[in-house]
């Protein structure tokens, strides 16, 4: 069988295919610089540009408590969480893909950490234990979310009475004036939906943030935060 290949010159022919493998390895550089806030060795950068005391102290968060951390990736935040919640608390990590539950396990293993449990979640069913959470954290993931009323609904039931949600998100410039589903496709999020959805699902809305900073310290990505009570 022949190989298909453009109908052009050889000189062109080469020139073609290197500014297509060019292409592609700009893609995969791209996908990785876009993801390293996630690795373990970019977290030491994220605690320069994410408040995380802020962020807990906001939800009240405090020794003892039981947390979840849905979209828990590598464990960033879950690993903040244990060290906040202490020895008597529970962290529960929260992710759809079991790799990263594996890799969270490993860094907390290094850390000494014994107070995380993993969950592997659905798309449409985080899997928490019912009524016991104290605060649930939803970081830069809600807008992944597409059954967000059925997600809700689901953490609502595993929140004690009074049990706090805790959502940050990082509104894009461009987006800012954007629907719903053009804001998602663009990875990005506006307060003004979630909060109505929050409303929606039986939440009330205790802390409103507009601003916490620059997500990755780029100027056009805004972080907001709420804090939703049960």
């Amino acid at each position: 069988m022949k190989t298909l290949r453009p109908l052009v010159g050889p000189s062109l022919y080469l020139i073609f295919m290197r500014t297509r493998i060019k292409y592609l390895l700009l893609l995969l550089l791209a996908s990785g610089i876009s993801q390293a806030q996630y690795k373990e060795p970019d977290w030491d950068y994220r605690d320069q540009w994410m408040d995380v005391d802020r962020i807990f102290r906001m939800g009240g968060i405090t020794p003892g408590d039981t947390v979840a951390d849905i979209g828990c990736h590598e464990g960033y935040l879950s690993m903040h969480l244990a060290q906040t919640v202490g020895k008597l608390g529970q962290v529960y990590s929260v992710d759809v893909r079991e790799d990263r539950l594996k890799k969270l396990l490993e860094h907390a293993r290094i850390r000494k950490l014994t107070n995380i449990q993993t969950i592997l979640g659905d798309y449409d069913n985080p899997h928490l234990p019912q009524g016991q959470l104290d605060v649930v954290l939803i970081v830069d993931t809600y807008h992944e979310i597409g059954s967000y009323m059925t997600v809700l609904e689901h953490i609502r039931r595993s929140l004690k009475p009074k049990g706090r949600l805790i959502i940050l998100e990082k509104l894009k410039e461009h987006a800012r004036n954007k629907s719903r589903d053009e804001q998602v496709r663009s990875h990005t999020l506006s307060r003004k939906y979630v909060k109505q959805e929050l409303r929606k699902a039986g939440f009330g809305i205790v802390t409103e943030i507009k601003d916490m900073g620059k997500w990755e310290e780029e100027e056009d990505k805004t972080m907001w935060l709420l804090v939703a009570e049960k």
